[in-house]
């Protein structure tokens, strides 16, 4: 702490210690902590609450595991599926996000020059200088029955009709893999960079294929920035609204729809709260679960 203040100055350490003390207790932790309480809460209208009937209860996990108590399903068949396919769709999404931006990654830390890693992050950099709606409407356009790449693949004769990219959900994975690509990208360079180039070398002149070595040397130096960006990617993803609205098909439902439509079309903030925290769980055990898998430390995953 002394060398944090002595390194920025005793003004701009403590503005910067107040700014994140203020972000991490008024914007995250109190939030999360009042929906966790309000998760355990009956739904009540605002006169009864505080009232004997405001008391802690299961009621609205119970909901999401077996449904209301007018449902004749013994489980919450729905709300279940929608969870799984979300969370599925997820882990597809990060891997997808993982195999594209690994090779782009590679390239700019350790093979492109650097005028050439300047003009190629920048060009990364700059599609995302446009909102994330906006960019999710032109992606639709792109797979629209009578978009870009329809009228294209018919002009060059590779169809013979229109393909509904939207129905098989291939704009929903393009747009959430294009959405969160940095949040990959970024991580993975700053990983490989540090990476010797004489490992690499001498690798090479052992007689070493390109692939055992990227699965000897290069992913293992790369598995703090590999776990960090999986998570990034997955969180967000799960947790995505904008995209999901836009891209995906009528059939295909997202959790983060779900619990919109608990907040703000049912007025039930309680239930709400409770799906809430169940997607956060399932986020956090996604987080430990990448700590483990790939043997980083909280503070290698967040560097």
């Amino acid at each position: 702490m002394n060398s944090f203040f002595k390194k920025n100055g005793s003004l701009i350490s403590t503005v910067f210690l107040i700014a994140i003390t203020f972000w991490l207790v008024f914007l995250i932790l109190i939030p999360q902590l009042y929906m966790l309480d309000l998760s355990f809460r009956p739904n009540l209208p605002p006169l009864l609450r505080g009232g004997p009937d405001d008391v802690y209860t299961l009621t609205h996990y119970k909901h999401f595991v077996f449904g209301s108590e007018t449902s004749k399903d013994t489980y919450n068949y729905v709300d279940i599926g929608v969870f799984v396919d979300t969370i599925g769709t997820a882990i597809l999404v990060t891997i997808i996000n993982l195999c594209f931006c690994y090779p782009i990654a590679f390239y700019i830390a350790k093979l492109a020059t650097p005028n050439a890693t300047r003009l190629l992050i920048l060009a990364l950099i700059i599609p995302f200088w446009i909102n994330e709606l906006l960019r999710s409407f032109a992606i639709r356009i792109l797979f629209a029955g009578e978009g870009v790449i329809n009228n294209l693949l018919i002009e060059l004769g590779l169809l013979d009709v229109a393909v509904n990219f939207i129905a098989l959900d291939v704009a929903l994975y393009t747009g959430l893999t294009y959405a969160y690509i940095l949040l990959m990208i970024f991580p993975l360079y700053n990983a490989l960079e540090t990476l010797d180039t004489n490992q690499l070398e001498a690798a090479k002149d052992l007689g070493s294929s390109t692939i055992r070595t990227h699965w000897r040397i290069v992913i293992p130096h790369a598995k703090a920035g590999i776990a960090s960006g999986s998570t990034m990617v997955f969180m967000l993803t799960a947790g995505a609204l904008a995209t999901p609205v836009v891209l995906s098909s009528p059939n295909t439902f997202w959790f983060t729809q779900l619990i919109y439509q608990w907040f703000n079309m049912n007025d039930n903030w309680s239930r709400g709260s409770a799906y809430s925290i169940i997607l956060l769980v399932v986020s956090v055990a996604f987080v430990l679960l990448m700590m483990r898998l790939f043997k980083v430390t909280i503070g290698e995953v967040v560097r």
